[in-house]
């Protein structure tokens, strides 16, 4: 009876273990930042056109994760977490990172990643069968043999299949480098950069490790890249010094805004002029609610590049978060202007025009948030916006459709479907608003009865 307790708690460990899969993306938390995202859809521009796939339709989204990541998982996105920013010293060594995870897409990984799952699972499943059958006959220990023996058969079956990948895709980030131009030295001190902090970790490079590992031992693939690229015509290609200067804008943006004050400003000293130096210490003084500070820093920022969309919207982005909206109108609608109603800093215009509580403001609010999520439909925080103007002027339907938008987004599907459903019995019949009001219906629905049937 003890035995087959411990297996049957055994049991449940191994099917919970065969349940754990990679944290869902929707989980994570997505950092927006106009200025780097605009820098990785450059970065990645001519890495899409060097892979044939069609431009515009693959796109960089920020996740704020401080490990040294970058993944794909399914459909045309790339996923790139801060902690890689961060660990980076230059827009090639991200464009490297970049070059590779293109790879996965157009080799379509995350489709095949899954069929590897299903069948390490049916090795798996088959396994516990065969050691189930083996326990009922009373050969309690010839059972858990079986077990462990199909689940190591399945682990060495899916990492095989992932190193497998993983080294196709590095070929492939050579290829779409070299087409591109771009040289790939950046993408050998990336990984010189990952080989070190594994030997530090304490992962052992030895080729005995290999067989437990997710991807190739990091030493032999820098070998082989290396060879490659050495030969490629773009080896020796100078970097686009424009790219790299943006990128250390933004690197020290990020630090700024992720960072504790303190750290920021011990890493970026007063002494300090540089432009990333203003940048990182204007959000270091922001977070800290010195407010005059902050702005004195936007205001060195922009005395150096007056038309500068992304300091005007720093400016914009300080004023209105201190209480002062009215003041942040002018920076914020300059910066609308130069990126042409980007959606992000269109959204901050539409929350800094609602915020001056001036019913007289709330037209030209609607007209910028209503441009906003045309352009950019995954702004949460905007379609709240949205729906306060709509809420003040009694549309209630549109209101209601708002609220259903953003809820959708933040996975709060019976609320949505509940709004949804209420705004489509107030719109017009026909109308572009009551087609999307049936579509985020039918999106909150399919995902309640996903869920439902997973449970």
């Amino acid at each position: 009876m003890r035995g087959r307790s411990l297996f049957l708690a055994y049991l449940l460990a191994l099917l919970a273990s065969l349940a754990v899969a990679a944290k869902p993306v929707a989980a994570q938390s997505m950092l927006r930042d106009a200025e780097t995202e605009q820098l990785l859809k450059d970065m990645l521009a001519p890495l899409v056109e060097a892979s044939e796939l069609e431009p515009g339709n693959v796109e960089v989204v920020l996740i704020n994760d401080p490990s040294i990541n970058a993944f794909v998982a399914g459909g045309q996105v790339i996923y790139v977490h801060t902690g890689l920013i961060e660990a980076a010293t230059s827009a090639n060594e991200v464009q490297g990172v970049l070059a590779h995870e293109l790879g996965h897409i157009t080799a379509g990984h995350a489709v095949r990643f899954d069929e590897r799952i299903k069948a390490a699972n049916g090795i798996s499943i088959l396994s516990l069968l065969l050691g189930v059958g083996a326990v009922l006959a009373g050969a309690g220990e010839a059972g858990m043999g079986v077990i462990a023996a199909g689940q190591q058969a399945a682990m060495g079956s899916f990492l095989s299949f992932n190193r497998d990948q993983e080294a196709a895709t590095d070929l492939a980030g050579v290829r779409y480098l070299s087409g591109a131009g771009i040289s790939g030295k950046g993408m050998i001190a990336f990984f010189e950069k990952l080989r070190g902090n594994e030997i530090r970790s304490g992962y052992s490079q030895a080729d005995e490790a290999a067989y437990s590992r997710t991807h190739p031992l990091t030493g032999d693939r820098i070998q082989v890249l290396r060879g490659l690229l050495d030969d490629s015509p773009s080896w020796d290609a100078v970097p686009d010094a424009g790219l790299q200067e943006r990128f250390v804008r933004a690197k020290a943006k990020l630090s700024g805004y992720l960072s504790e004050p303190r750290r920021t400003l011990n890493a970026f000293p007063l002494r300090d002029k540089s432009i990333p130096a203003h940048y990182a210490r204007a959000y270091a003084y922001h977070k800290d609610a010195r407010v005059d500070l902050a702005l004195a820093e936007t205001d060195a920022l922009l005395a150096a590049e007056p038309d500068n969309p992304w300091f005007l919207e720093l400016k914009g982005q300080v004023l209105l978060e201190s209480g002062r909206p009215r003041d942040a109108l002018v920076p914020l609608r300059r910066a609308v202007e130069l990126t042409l109603a980007h959606p992000l800093i269109a959204g901050m215009l539409g929350h800094a025009l609602i915020a001056t509580e001036d019913p007289a403001n709330f037209p030209e609010a609607e007209n910028v948030l209503r441009a906003s999520v045309q352009r950019d439909r995954y702004n949460p925080f905007a379609w709240y916006q949205l729906g306060v103007v709509y809420e003040a002027r009694g549309d209630m339907p549109r209101a209601r459709l708002a609220s259903a938008e953003q809820q959708v987004m933040n996975r709060l599907y019976p609320q949505a479907l509940q709004n949804a459903q209420a705004a489509e019995a107030g719109l017009p019949y026909g109308s572009p608003d009551w087609i999307r009001a049936q579509d985020v219906a039918l999106e909150a629905r399919a995902e309640l009865e996903r869920v439902r049937k997973k449970r």
